[in-house]
């Protein structure tokens, strides 16, 4: 269901995210912040965000698996979104010669489209990530040195894990950071590494992912790297993923979450028989 920070069935959702890690024997401590749009965003008010720490007692945690449980919907999908960056990083190199309404216009629609709504249900966008936390703790004996941490008001611009890495960064010193957005049942696998390492480039072997150092998304990853040792966020997907990310069209109906078992299953294997 939507769940915009603030939203009506946020507090329902973070309630259910919760539940699950409690029932998986974790310790669950509450992280709580204030959260508003960061520019360009905006069309949300301000409220109260709470991000989930979460260790099995007694357990040094060298490896946190993080999603963000937040969800958001815009007037276009990212893929959209993504094509009126190019045509506005085009229409700004035609401002030497004159050609000053292409780069208006494009500017314009782009301040537009950053207006947040609470009509994305963010299956894919996060929900996927989410499971993907869960299933892979699922996996692992509940002895390994795995943490988990469930994030909130990603979707306003990193708002949760900014707020986290700068009140609570001394956790994720000297450990791996793995962060999952986007989980799709088709495409490939993706691990955007934000802080390179022994682990997380072993993780993303043991998926056959793509590697990348940067691209034009917006993740966790990226606020909780600088207080980590390593650092990557996993995204699964392709051109018709990005069409359905914080729209309408992103519902559980269209996910089997064979792409979350997958994920986890093989993440599970990599964390079993490695140090981190």
């Amino acid at each position: 269901m939507p769940r915009l920070v603030g939203g009506p069935h946020h507090a329902r959702v973070r309630e259910v995210v919760k539940r699950e890690l409690v029932q998986r024997g974790l310790v669950v401590l509450e992280h709580r912040f204030r959260a508003r749009p960061r520019f360009p965003l905006w069309g949300a008010p301000p409220a109260d965000g709470i991000n989930f720490i979460a260790v099995r007692p007694q357990t040094r945690v060298s490896t946190w698996l993080a999603a963000h449980y937040d969800s958001k919907g815009q007037p276009v999908s990212m893929a959209t979104r993504l094509l009126l960056v190019a045509f506005s990083a085009l229409a700004l190199l035609a401002v030497p010669f004159g050609l000053w309404f292409p780069a208006v216009l494009g500017a314009a629609l782009f301040l537009f489209l950053n207006r947040i709504t609470d009509r994305s249900p963010g299956a894919l966008d996060n929900a996927s990530g989410v499971l993907t936390v869960l299933a892979t703790l699922d996996a692992l004996p509940r002895t390994a040195s795995v943490g988990a941490l469930l994030l909130d008001a990603e979707e306003l611009g990193l708002v949760g894990a900014r707020a986290l890495a700068r009140e609570r960064g001394n956790l994720l010193q000297d450990t791996t950071v793995i962060n999952f957005d986007g989980i799709d049942d088709t495409g490939g696998i993706t691990a955007l590494m934000h802080r390179p390492g022994s682990t997380v480039a072993r993780v993303a072997t043991t998926l056959g992912a793509g590697i990348w150092r940067s691209l034009p998304v917006v993740v966790d990853g990226m606020a909780l790297a600088p207080a980590a040792r390593e650092c990557m966020t996993i995204m699964k997907g392709n051109w018709s993923t990005m069409r359905v990310v914080h729209t309408p069209r992103d519902v559980p109906d269209r996910l089997t979450l064979s792409g979350v078992e997958e994920v986890a299953a093989a993440l599970a294997r990599t964390l079993s028989s490695g140090t981190g």
